[in-house]
């Protein structure tokens, strides 16, 4: 993770509200698509013949098998736990805008997020929270951006001591 240039860094899993800073950038993660995963996640989510079948995918315009959007989606999520999203403050998400998959997960990939301090607010009616909003990138081993979204995440702010 790298923090903003006017700020110390926090390690993630100790931030809190006032932590995030506007133009922040981190990235992390390694996530390693399976075939296995993406077909038994299609399997119960979004059975389309390109999710399932590596023969039927061969004659669709992917040209092979791909993971559900939904799929991608889900491991982003992931490594946001994993590496991102403070258990301190946390206190979820009013939801997500701008959700795009831009570029197909394949089994194989390897993937990895870069995510985006946007802005950030202090809740007038809830003194004890915030928003934070980011830009979230899912990248392929390449580099390519697969999946984009922009989300509001709530945080506690660090009580005084």
């Amino acid at each position: 993770m790298r923090p903003a240039a006017d700020s110390p860094f926090v390690p993630f899993r100790q931030r809190w509200f006032d932590d995030y800073r506007i133009g922040e950038i981190a990235e992390f993660g390694d996530y390693a698509v399976t075939e296995e995963e993406v077909v038994a996640f299609a399997q119960r989510y979004d059975p389309q013949p390109f999710h399932i079948d590596a023969s039927a995918a061969s004659d669709t315009v992917f040209g092979g098998l791909i993971a559900s959007g939904w799929m991608t989606a889900s491991c982003a999520m992931r490594m946001m736990v994993d590496h991102y999203i403070s258990p301190l403050s946390s206190m979820g998400s009013p939801g997500i805008d701008e959700l795009r998959w831009l570029q197909p997960v394949r089994p194989g990939d390897r993937l990895r997020m870069r995510v985006t301090v946007l802005e950030s607010r202090r809740s007038q009616s809830k003194p004890d929270r915030g928003l934070v909003r980011f830009r979230q990138e899912v990248l392929n081993q390449d580099g390519v951006v697969a999946m984009s979204m922009m989300g509001w995440t709530m945080y506690k702010v660090q009580p005084e001591a």
